[in-house]
């Protein structure tokens, strides 16, 4: 699946304000509403961790491919969703991740068995992948070309509000359960009700999806032209001449070359250098560990000799500080460039990872009596904060910006999928190994994170190019 982003625009006008700004935001937002789910998802996780250990009796490597289970899920999600969407549209995609949301929430929130939950999570995790496909291409279709970059940000921001959100209702929660992760509430342990609650913001996207209209390159794509002008003329004003605009629209479709896997190799190495450049990007924004914080930050503070109430408002805080630094990345990555940003961010994480490594390495006790002095455990609290707010002001928004702007176009979808594919592989890697790593030795995983953080610098230096200001059909 591919956007319009592709084509080239028509007209002078195509820069001014469209007429209903307002309610190209408001499409814009109920699309990005996939990204909450999939910030929500992901992230809710985070506080049934702990009761998931106790309730089903598991060890870290079991309890860790459970967590790990949506990944499956939303690496088959992102596959299927791109040609599905061609076929049926974008708007039906939406309404499918949207049930499938739904039913992962309730079988999550009732499962009879530890299979039964990570089969609910597999479901779950194919919603993400469809959303994470289908929202970012949506938007780019129906936004108008002066404001692509910036609506294109809603994605990232509802991403990173959907983490905020979780956690907050989980700290709600667990406070209605007297601070116990499996205390009753209505006839249900307090986690039960934390997967559950995601069957709100599932069914509000739902009906949101009734709201938009579809995709102007869908209509043309299935012949329904006349309905795509009306689109056109709803999201990017009356000034546009829309017969242009449709023929544009045409003309990139016809001239489109289909890339293929096959269209990917070349290189010395098997693919070509661009493409391990996007797999570079997407592997180094997973093995920094920044997955670690949202999946499993209320285990890792409780895991410190901090009470689980506390841990919970304090994985909150990280969610507020990761909402902070996405809109610094929205901010000033057209400005700065997207190179420099993610320096300045690979330095930071590296220089906090390091920090929290050297903090944890204090930890004391064994079992469920494990502690830091509270020196080190304030400074772990603290370079944890300021690592997720170097990544979410860099690698949180310039990776995926990279990745839709750096490909050519003939092999820009393509290239997507695998770099896409190679980032779900290695988030699978770090949420399988982190509590595992973590039994062995705490100080030592945080070690191997800074380790990562400290080896993209060089890559970024030598191999990534700066496509800040350059037109897609300059990528060659």
């Amino acid at each position: 699946m591919t956007s319009t982003a592709n084509a080239p625009a028509s007209g002078g006008g195509s820069a001014s304000q469209p007429d209903h700004l307002g309610h190209v935001i408001f499409i814009t937002a109920a699309a990005a509403m996939g990204g909450f789910l999939f910030g929500y998802d992901s992230s809710v996780i985070n506080g049934a961790v702990e009761a998931i250990r106790d309730r089903f009796d598991v060890g870290s490597a079991a309890l860790a491919q459970v967590i790990a289970a949506a990944l499956i899920g939303c690496a088959l999600g992102a596959a299927t969703a791109g040609r599905l969407a061609d076929r049926i549209g974008r708007i039906r995609c939406m309404q499918i991740a949207a049930v499938l949301f739904t039913a992962s929430a309730i079988g999550s929130a009732l499962p009879f068995a530890l299979w039964d939950l990570a089969v609910w999570r597999v479901i779950g995790g194919f919603g993400i992948g469809m959303a994470s496909v289908i929202g970012p291409a949506y938007i780019a279709e129906v936004s108008p070309p002066a404001y692509r970059g910036r609506l294109a940000s809603f994605q990232q921001a509802a991403i990173v509000i959907g983490i905020a959100v979780s956690q907050l209702v989980n700290w709600g929660i667990l406070n209605l359960a007297d601070g116990d992760q499996r205390g009753e509430i209505g006839g249900l342990e307090a986690w039960q009700w934390m997967l559950g609650v995601m069957v709100v913001p599932a069914v509000l996207y739902g009906l949101l999806s009734f709201a938009i209209p579809e995709s102007p390159r869908f209509l043309v794509s299935v012949g329904r032209t006349e309905k795509a002008k009306e689109v056109l003329r709803e999201v990017e004003g009356s000034h546009v001449d829309l017969d242009a605009r449709v023929a544009d629209i045409e003309h990139a479709m016809r001239s489109e070359h289909k890339s293929t896997f096959k269209d990917l190799l070349g290189g010395r190495f098997g693919f070509l250098p661009i493409v391990w450049v996007g797999i570079g990007l997407s592997v180094f924004q997973q093995l920094v560990g920044i997955n670690v914080i949202f999946y499993y930050s209320s285990s890792l503070w409780q895991s410190v000799g901090i009470d689980p109430s506390s841990s919970f408002l304090y994985s909150f805080e990280t969610s507020v500080v990761n909402i902070i630094g996405t809109v610094i990345a929205m901010v000033f990555v057209d400005r700065i460039g997207r190179k420099p940003l993610a320096l300045i961010g690979s330095v930071g994480m590296a220089l906090s990872l390091g920090t929290a490594a050297w903090a944890f390495s204090f930890k004391s006790g064994t079992g469920d009596n494990i502690s830091l002095p509270h020196a080190q455990g304030i400074t772990a609290l603290v370079a944890a904060n300021f690592f997720v707010l170097f990544f979410a002001l860099s690698w949180g928004v310039v990776v995926w910006v990279l990745l839709g702007e750096m490909f050519p176009g003939r092999i820009r979808a393509a290239a997507l999928g695998v770099a896409a594919a190679a980032q779900w592989i290695a988030n699978w890697v770090i949420t399988v190994s982190f509590p595992s790593l973590s039994d062995w030795n705490l100080s030592g995983a945080y070690m191997i994170y800074t380790f990562f953080a400290a080896l993209s610098i060089p890559f970024i230096l030598k191999w990534v190019p700066e496509t800040k200001g350059k037109a897609l059909e300059e990528m060659g």
